[in-house]
C-alpha cells in the first residue's frame, strides 16, 4: 500500500484506535491532518513528524457543523485537498434503555452518528471534483449484533453501516468509495477497566480467543483507503476476532 500524496483527515485520533489509525495512514506516505478535541491530537503529529510525514492537528467538535467546516477548510487550505476520510471520534454512555436519559441519548448519537454525516458532506464536494476519495468510517461490533446497555452507542453505530452504503450508492460513479470498519473488542484503555471476569468471559465468545489491537484496525483502514480497494465500495468489514458470527 502506497498512499504518498494522499491527505487524510482523520476524526477522534489523538488516541486508541485513531492514534494508530493516524500513525498507520503516516507510515505508508499519506499526508494525516489529526482531529481532536485535547491536546492529545498534537502528540501524535509529533510522532507523525518524527518519520519525516507531514501532519497537522485540528482542534473541533465534529458534531458541530461549524468546527466540521473549519476542519475541512484548513486542510484544504494548508494543503489543497481532502483524499480520505476517516470517521474515528466515538464516544458511549452506557445504561439500561429504561433508565438512559436524554441527554446520554442525544450525545452519543450526536458524537457518534451525527459527525458522520457532517464530516462527510463536508469533504464530498472536494472528492467529486477531485473525481476521487476514500470514506472509511468506523462502527462496532455492537451495530451489527446489538448489546444490552447500550440501545444509543448501537443505534448509532448501526446507523453509521446505513449511512455509509447510501453514501457508497451516491457518489460510487466519482470514484469515491464508502465503507464501514466494525471493530470487536480491541485492547483500548476503555477495554482495560473492564472487570477481569467480563473480559475472561467475554473472550470466551471470541473464537480467535483474544481482544484485538488498535493496529489491527488500522491496517483495516490503510486497505480501504489504498488503491488496492478500489473495487470495494458499501461493505462493513468486522474486525473482531469471529465474535460476530459467535453472537448470531
Amino acid at each position: 500500500m502506497d498512499l504518498s500524496n494522499r491527505v487524510a483527515i482523520v476524526t477522534g485520533g489523538g488516541q486508541g484506535i485513531g492514534r494508530a489509525i493516524a500513525l498507520k495512514l503516516a507510515q505508508v506516505g499519506a499526508i494525516v491532518v489529526v482531529n481532536d478535541i485535547g491536546e492529545a491530537a498534537q502528540s501524535v503529529v509529533e510522532e507523525i513528524t518524527a518519520i519525516n510525514r507531514q501532519s497537522l492537528a485540528v482542534l473541533a467538535d465534529v458534531s458541530l457543523s461549524p468546527d466540521v467546516a473549519r476542519l475541512v477548510e484548513t486542510t484544504t487550505d494548508t494543503y489543497g485537498k481532502v483524499d480520505i476520510l476517516v470517521n474515528n471520534a466515538g464516544i458511549s454512555r452506557d445504561q439500561l434503555a429504561m433508565r438512559m436519559s436524554d441527554e446520554d441519548w442525544d450525545r452519543v448519537l450526536s458524537i457518534d452518528l451525527k459527525s458522520v454525516f457532517l464530516c462527510t458532506r463536508a469533504v464530498l464536494r472536494h472528492m467529486i471534483k477531485q473525481r476521487w476519495g476514500r470514506i472509511v468510517s468506523i462502527a462496532r461490533i455492537v451495530g451489527i449484533v446489538a448489546n444490552q446497555g447500550q440501545a444509543n452507542y448501537a443505534s448509532a453505530k448501526a446507523g453509521i453501516i446505513g449511512f455509509t452504503r447510501t453514501i457508497a450508492k451516491e457518489v460510487a460513479s466519482r470514484g469515491i468509495t464508502a465503507n464501514a470498519i466494525a471493530p470487536g473488542f480491541i485492547d483500548t484503555d476503555m477495554t482495560r477497566r473492564l472487570e477481569e471476569d467480563w473480559k475472561q468471559e467475554l473472550k470466551r465468545r471470541i473464537p480467535l480467543g483474544y481482544f484485538g489491537s488498535p493496529g489491527d484496525v488500522a491496517e483495516a483502514v490503510a486497505f480501504l483507503a489504498s488503491e488496492e480497494a478500489r473495487y470495494i465500495t458499501g461493505q462493513v468489514l468486522s474486525v473482531d476476532g469471529g465474535m460476530a458470527i459467535s453472537w448470531l
